[in-house]
């Protein structure tokens, strides 16, 4: 059963989520939303790796009134991000947000909550409801002996029901955990327990190489039951690397097409070049290619022709020059110095 056929339809901005919509790709600045120059800036570079929703945090006024001067110079759904003050999600609104992601438990009293969901009903905004393990309330915590999957998903509706008693159902859940296995385990809880879009992501993952492995574990387990309408990979680093994991997490789960994928073989003692550089190489060059191809990079000419027969193209190297493969043919031996532009030319052809 795929859970993400069946969700609400929301709209952010231009984009849909849910009911069976892309699953889309966000990302967080990490600018002072405040520098409108350095947050656009890095917006605009997020776009053009394939950011789908950006999330701004918006923790003063000045940065409130940011937000409508950088919507104005970016393409794509700006969400809010509130934590604690209900003026800064009246204000992030009032100011263009797309949508605002908020935690009803810690806006303060039900007037509060209520004044800021008038507003997002008045202008039509979803509101994504964070809970986050970390944050989970002491009465649950007691309640289910510690932290837990089902503590973290009870809170989350908790917090749903307090919007739903207001009048309001545009809404997106949030539930995130830096513990993979019990993320995993939550979302498999409220996907059952709800029919609202869920963002998906795994919180404090870590740097780009730890992080991106609990990230492809956790989203992979989740996405792959059919869970989830929006994903982060969150990622202690560039945040254009958050993009380009998230897309790969995507592809190899078969809920995106388009991009290039590089395979390249592990290495051994039958390598004769620089293999390891010209891969890295060949991932920079193929980023700039709409292509839905897989292109194969291999260290050396005895196997290498025949591990990249699944490939639709592929170099292989030897001892000062290597093969250009296409579709598991040898077209022609290449001096090894040439063997990337020969790769260039066949992507600048391909049809």
């Amino acid at each position: 059963m795929s859970y993400r056929d069946n969700t609400k339809v929301i709209h952010i901005g231009d984009k849909k989520i849910g009911g069976g919509n892309p699953v889309l790709i966000q990302s967080m600045t990490n600018t002072k939303t405040e520098d409108v120059q350095a947050t656009v800036a890095q917006i605009l570079e997020l776009e053009r790796a394939g950011c789908e929703i950006i999330r701004c945090t918006v923790p003063t006024m000045e940065a409130a009134r940011a937000l409508a001067e950088i919507k104005k110079q970016i393409h794509i759904p700006l969400v809010a991000d509130i934590h604690f003050d209900y003026k800064m999600a009246i204000a992030a609104m009032e100011y263009g947000a797309d949508k605002i992601r908020i935690n009803p438990g810690n806006i303060g009293s039900i007037d509060r909550v209520k004044a800021v969901v008038d507003v997002a009903k008045e202008r039509n905004i979803p509101i994504r409801v964070g809970v986050n393990s970390g944050s989970l309330e002491k009465q649950l915590v007691e309640k289910y002996n510690g932290v837990t999957a089902q503590g973290i998903v009870e809170s989350a509706l908790d917090k749903v029901h307090i919007i739903e008693d207001l009048g309001y159902d545009n809404l997106v859940i949030s539930i995130k955990s830096s513990d993979v296995l019990m993320c995993v385990k939550a979302h498999e809880l409220l996907a059952n327990k709800t029919v609202y879009p869920l963002h998906v992501g795994i919180t404090e993952s870590g740097t780009v190489s730890s992080g991106n492995i609990k990230s492809a574990i956790g989203l992979g387990l989740i996405l792959n039951q059919g869970i989830g309408d929006t994903i982060r990979v969150s990622l202690t680093g560039n945040p254009v690397e958050e993009i380009k994991s998230a897309k790969l997490i995507l592809r190899t789960l078969g809920l995106r097409k388009g991009g290039i994928e590089v395979v390249s073989c592990p290495t051994c003692g039958r390598t004769q070049i620089d293999l390891i550089g010209l891969a890295t190489k060949v991932e920079k060059l193929v980023e700039d290619y709409p292509l839905d191809i897989k292109v194969a990079v291999m260290g050396c000419v005895v196997n290498g022709p025949g591990e990249a027969k699944e490939a639709d193209l592929g170099i292989a190297g030897g001892i000062g020059e290597g093969l250009l493969i296409k579709k598991g043919e040898i077209i022609r031996k290449v001096p090894e110095a040439e063997l990337l532009h020969a790769l260039q030319e066949e992507l600048e052809n391909w049809s």
